[in-house]
Formats: C-alpha cells, sequence, structure tokens
C-alpha cells in the first residue's frame, strides 16, 4: 500500500495499548480521532501488512501502521438564498443575529446552508479575502449550536482592523449562559490555558500541553438553585472557551452534551449559550459601536421554566 499517499508509523511503548485511532491521532496531530475512524471502515487501514476494520484494536510496540490518505475534496463554496439576520450593514462591514443550529463556514460534511453561503448571496464580491474561499469575511466564529452576533469583513482593510481588534482583546464580547449549580460568588474570573484534550482529540480542554491563554470573567445575574443564569465576557477567543471553562470550575453549560451531562433536561439537548452583546470600533471612523441581541424564544422559554421551579 506504499505510495506518496501513505502515512507509515511504528509504534513504540509509549503508544503501546493504545487504541488504534487514538494512537494514529496522537502520531499525527493535524488529523483527527475521527479522520482515522472512518479510514478503518473505508479498509485503508493496515498493521503488519495486514488491513484492519477493528476500531477496538489496542497497538502493540513494534506494530508497523500504514494508513492511505485519500486525495482532500476541494470544497466549492456557492451563495445561497439562506435567511440572514442583518442587525447592521455598511460599506464595510456587517453585523449579523446567526440562528441556533447554523454553521459559521463549509466543512466536509457541511457543504451548504452555512452563513458564508448566506453572505455570499447577500454581499457578492464585496468580502473580505483574508481567510481564503471557504471563510470570505469571517473574522470570528461561534459554535454552530451557539446563537447570537458576528461580525463580517467587507473588505481586506476591515478585516486586517478587526482581526487586529481581537488580537488586542479589545472588542467587547459577552454572553448569556445557564449553567449547573450554584455560584457561592457573585463573579469571577477563569484564567486557564486551552488546548486540545490529549484524551480525546475531538474536544478541548484545560490543559499545559500544546494550549494557549484563556481568559473568562463571569457574573451571576439570577440563580435558580440547581441552575444559574451568567453573564461570560471573553478576554481571549478559544474554540470552545466558555464551555470549557464552565465545564472545568463545576458549572457546565445546561444542554451541552460534550462537555456537560449527557442527558436532556428542560426539554434542552444543545448548549444554552448566546453571544449577546459585540462591541468593537469602526475600522474606518474609530468610533466605538457596540450591538445587542435579544435571547432566542427557547432560551426565554427554559428561563420561564426555571422561574416557575
Amino acid at each position: 500500500m506504499c505510495n506518496e499517499n501513505t502515512l507509515e508509523i511504528i509504534i513504540d511503548k509509549k503508544l503501546e495499548g493504545t487504541r488504534i485511532d487514538m494512537a494514529l491521532s496522537l502520531a499525527y496531530e493535524e488529523k483527527s480521532r475521527n479522520f482515522f475512524q472512518k479510514l478503518l471502515e473505508a479498509g485503508a487501514i493496515e498493521v503488519n501488512g495486514q488491513v484492519s476494520d477493528s476500531k477496538k484494536y489496542k497497538v502493540k510496540s513494534g506494530d508497523v501502521l500504514q494508513v492511505l490518505i485519500p486525495e482532500p475534496k476541494l470544497l466549492t463554496v456557492e451563495p445561497e438564498n439562506v435567511p440572514l439576520e442583518i442587525v447592521y450593514e455598511d460599506e464595510d462591514l456587517l453585523v449579523v443575529n446567526k440562528q441556533k443550529g447554523m454553521v459559521v463556514h463549509p466543512a466536509n460534511g457541511n457543504e451548504s446552508g452555512t452563513l458564508v453561503n448566506a453572505i455570499m448571496y447577500h454581499c457578492g464580491d464585496s468580502l473580505s479575502s483574508i481567510n481564503g474561499v471557504i471563510r470570505p469575511g469571517i473574522v470570528h466564529r461561534i459554535d454552530k449550536d451557539t446563537s447570537g452576533l458576528l461580525m463580517i469583513a467587507k473588505n481586506d482593510k476591515a478585516h486586517n482592523c478587526l482581526a487586529e481588534q481581537l488580537a488586542e482583546h479589545s472588542i467587547t464580547r459577552a454572553y448569556r449562559a445557564i449553567v449547573y449549580n450554584n455560584f457561592t460568588e457573585d463573579e469571577g474570573t477563569v484564567n486557564k490555558p486551552i488546548g486540545r484534550d490529549p484524551k480525546d482529540r475531538m474536544k478541548q480542554a484545560v490543559t499545559n500541553m500544546n494550549s494557549k491563554r484563556a481568559v473568562t470573567h463571569y457574573k451571576v445575574l439570577e440563580r435558580f438553585g440547581s441552575f444559574t443564569l451568567i453573564e461570560a465576557r471573553l478576554e481571549t477567543g478559544r474554540t470552545h472557551q466558555i464551555r470549557v471553562h464552565m465545564a472545568y470550575i463545576k458549572h457546565p453549560l445546561l444542554g451541552d452534551m460534550v462537555y456537560g451531562p449527557k442527558k436532556k433536561v428542560l426539554g434542552v439537548d444543545t448548549q444554552m449559550l448566546h453571544a449577546k452583546i459585540l462591541g468593537f470600533k469602526h475600522p474606518s471612523t474609530g468610533e466605538y459601536m457596540e450591538f445587542e441581541s435579544p435571547l432566542p424564544e427557547e432560551f426565554e422559554t427554559v428561563l420561564k421554566k426555571l422561574r416557575k421551579e
């Protein structure tokens, strides 16, 4: 199976006893565990010259693994007339209120119906090109199941200016979240580095391994005994930052099946997290602008249930 698209690894004692998909994802950090699981199903992985399709196989020291990497699928992004809630727009940027369930930009498995497809239809060629053809105009992101405000750059000058403000931590990003458990304090800060979870590469975690500084400030807004409504303000913007930090201090988000309890509570099975306030200096005028988005209907419904109880 050896060719230019084949990866080869000889298992050492550090990886011995690890499941084959985990061993490969640890050896090749740019590829996920799920990526290798799909290759196992496709018969594209050999162990000591024999095709392996068992995800449960635990590698042994000295095993020779060969992986046939398929040619990457070329993603093309087409404008689509997808409903888009625009909060503000001028010649430099627009601010949109993303609905829960919408993916920000296309990826394999989510090639259409994304925010990028929608803004391409709305803006035509008037989008920054700095992040390439898959992410035109995208300066920052929020998760698929997080709702709320995002800024989109219409030209490279605006993109650079907004990205610089993000790097300087001068952009206001305030979220509303419903989390498990009561707090003993009224406010606080989590200052813990975040990186890929060494035990599960599909998740992020507080870790000192290959991590980056991450700071979240939080404030209690309303207490319900078993749950609490908080405001979380981002100083940094790491992947899943609020979800990871809140889980780390034993206050996982209600509905977050990845970092919290894996059960449906109050009819919710996705995280109760909304990007409510977004503020920044306009790239051309330098004027500070701030926008606020109302809580989604689902969020308000959950709050009403908690207040009744």
